[in-house]
């Protein structure tokens, strides 16, 4: 089964650049190919990684709800929604050489994420032995972890900036996997956009009440905020990248 590595944590604190950049890693270290999911309905995955997606299994779903009711939408005469879902589910997948990308993307509209929610987890449990990585970008919060999307996750990574509640965000997270009885092989937290790549003690005394193991901190770089302000994927970073150097610091030294 492939290796599932989940990014979660508090919304705005850089975890879809990282999962970007993790997944680039991987991929130059010929571990590939992977799995790359976007598990958030507001999903901008793509963008980091330069892909266009044709459609997310939100509007997959969208499509199938509305068939006998918009003329717009239309299932094969003699196909049930079902096999119809099925068919249409290779198409939800964005093949690259090294890696491919599945969207979760949203719903239109009022209504429970509760289906799109499912597709994503059946279709990762279906597809996770066709690849050696499996990287997940969570939505912001803890709703998949609380839904139990991952349980079989082996490294759960969680994201933080320098800020107290953002720690005490990734803190709950990390409190929620033990209350659900998840056991990732390797749990810790990366501590994103540090000025010069140092936290100061107040950052560390939080790290330290919440209970987590800090696995290594990324420093801030101007040329991120730049790249996103010029639609450019994070991914063509330069290599000697102060951000791309400490991310990969750290995944050498948790082995992955």
């Amino acid at each position: 089964m492939g290796h599932i590595l989940a990014v979660a944590g508090k919304g705005g604190v850089g975890k879809t650049t990282l999962c970007g950049l993790l997944i680039q890693y991987l991929c130059e270290s010929g571990k590939k190919p992977v799995l790359a999911v976007d598990a958030d309905a507001n999903s901008n995955l793509n963008e980091v990684l330069g892909v266009e997606v044709e459609i997310t299994l939100g509007e997959l779903r969208e499509e199938i709800e509305r068939a006998g009711v918009d003329s717009r939408y239309k299932i094969p005469a003699g196909m049930t929604k079902q096999a119809y879902l099925e068919m249409q589910l290779a198409d939800a997948i964005a093949e690259e050489d090294d890696y491919d990308l599945m969207v979760m993307g949203r719903t239109q509209g009022q209504g429970c994420y509760c289906f799109v929610n499912g597709l994503v987890q059946t279709q990762i449990q279906k597809l996770q032995s066709n690849y050696p990585y499996v990287v997940v970008d969570n939505e912001a919060g803890m709703e998949h972890i609380s839904r139990g999307l991952l349980p079989a996750m082996e490294t759960a990574i969680l994201v933080s900036d320098c800020s107290r509640r953002g720690v005490q965000a990734a803190g709950r997270i990390a409190a929620l996997m033990e209350e659900l009885r998840f056991r990732p092989r390797t749990k810790g937290l990366i501590i994103n956009r540090a000025p010069e790549g140092r936290l100061d003690e107040g950052t560390m005394e939080e790290v330290r009440r919440q209970g987590l193991h800090l696995l290594g901190v990324v420093p801030h770089d101007q040329n991120v905020y730049q790249y996103d302000c010029e639609g450019k994927p994070i991914i063509r970073l330069p290599k000697d990248s102060p951000v791309r150097g400490a991310l990969e610091a750290i995944i050498q030294k948790l082995g992955i």
